[in-house]
């Protein structure tokens, strides 16, 4: 297992290494750091002290290593925008983020997961078909779109829930939380289906899948001819081997729920990393996209990570090969 999770660590390394390469390259070479951050009137005595402080005066890999090693302590430097550490902005606005994409993601698998097995077991059932068919719109609707038609229903309609904003938060140290509020569960209802809709379906669908591929294999037929009750087959053997691949989309849908939150937290207003990423692109403020994109690349390789050992130890069939040396 050790050597398993070492092998995956030096795999990600220059996927990291280019990451910040690219993040490097937007950071040095878009816009100009000292015009945003000095505005209009400024000496030419001010634009020169400043690039010292910046480093810009040094070489290319000079800047680059500097880079590279601030990244690595959690430094990004100063945002133009906002004249703060990018590291500071991006740990307020990281609670928010993960409590959405968390909160999106265990909807998707908690309801997805049980409609997949229901729509693999009971094919023909009219249940059944309704949940394919609302699979559907899941699938084609794009994401601001359906947050717009919830707004549209729930909140200017009906009234039952806020339109945007995170509620109120309780505070635990650095990390916030709108969990122990009404408010903040109420606000936090609406981006969390928005989000998870796409998974949930996508989820579904697989689980179903499988599940009906399962439940064609010769050891599923051997099984009921031992006798071997309904509720032992469908839930000991077929959908413990359906989770397998499971366990592989949902670890990388996660990543995605969180990367791609972006459009999810515009349409809400919700103060995230996403809408702060969207604020940066319009002010140009390179160091806050440049930390944004590597925060991603690095969640996505831990993610990878997680989900391998996790199919590591779910699969059997892999120790028995790394055993035997393959």
């Amino acid at each position: 297992m050790f050597s398993f999770i070492v092998s995956r660590i030096l795999q990600a390394l220059p996927v990291m290494f280019v990451v910040s390469l690219i993040s490097f390259a937007m950071f040095a070479y878009v816009g100009d750091p000292v015009a945003i951050m000095l505005g209009q009137d400024f000496t030419e005595a001010q634009r020169e002290a400043l690039v010292r402080d910046l480093g810009l005066d040094q070489p290319f890999f000079v800047q680059f290593a500097t880079f590279l090693g601030n990244a690595v302590q959690g430094e990004f430097g100063l945002s133009y925008r906002l004249s703060r550490p990018v590291a500071e902005l991006i740990a307020e606005r990281a609670p928010a983020t993960l409590e959405l994409a968390l909160t999106a993601a265990f909807l998707a698998l908690a309801i997805g997961v049980p409609m997949g097995v229901y729509t693999g077991l009971y094919r023909n059932s009219w249940l059944s078909r309704f949940f394919l068919t609302f699979s559907l719109v899941g699938v084609s609707l794009p994401t601001f779109l359906i947050g717009i038609l919830l707004i549209l229903t729930f909140s200017v309609w009906l009234g039952w829930l806020p339109s945007f904003g995170r509620g109120d938060v309780t505070r635990i140290g650095w990390w916030s939380s709108g969990f122990f509020t009404w408010s903040g569960i109420k606000a936090l209802i609406l981006p969390a289906i928005t989000l998870g809709l796409f998974q949930l379906t996508l989820i579904m669908r697989l689980v179903r899948s499988e599940m009906m591929e399962v439940l064609r294999t010769d050891y599923i037929k051997f099984a009921r001819a031992r006798g071997l009750s309904n509720r032992a087959i469908n839930f000991g053997h077929a959908l413990k081997n359906t989770l397998v691949p499971v366990i592989t989309i949902a670890g990388l849908q996660l990543g995605g729920i969180i990367a791609f939150a972006i459009v999810t937290e515009t349409v809400f207003q919700w103060p995230g990393m996403g809408l702060l990423f969207i604020q940066s692109v319009g002010a140009a403020d390179i160091p806050v996209m440049a930390a944004y994109l590597m925060l991603i690349a690095l969640v996505f390789v831990t993610i990878n990570l997680i989900v391998d050992l996790l199919y590591y130890a779910v699969d059997p069939r892999l120790r028995v090969g790394r055993g035997k040396g393959h």
